[in-house]
């Protein structure tokens, strides 16, 4: 719900939220264990329901990761 929330307040951030039981293969795919699994840029995970600060924290680390990655294949 919190990535809802998010996706709400910026048009940089998208949510989806899918039933892993209706749809398993999504669930094999990203190795859904736990209930809430948020999927970040297909490369971070948060399991289960976590305060704000840590899924803003997760969101940021991403992001940061992911721009120097850009950098570095700018160089």
């Amino acid at each position: 719900m919190l990535a809802h929330r998010l996706a709400v307040e910026s048009d940089h951030i998208t949510a989806d939220m899918v039933e892993a039981t209706e749809f398993p293969q999504l669930a094999i795919n990203y190795q859904v264990r736990a209930v809430p699994r948020t999927v970040i840029n297909q490369t971070q995970f948060v399991d289960g329901m976590v305060p704000e600060p840590v899924m803003l924290q997760m969101l940021l680390m991403t992001l940061g990761k992911l721009e120097g990655e850009e950098a570095s294949a700018e160089d």
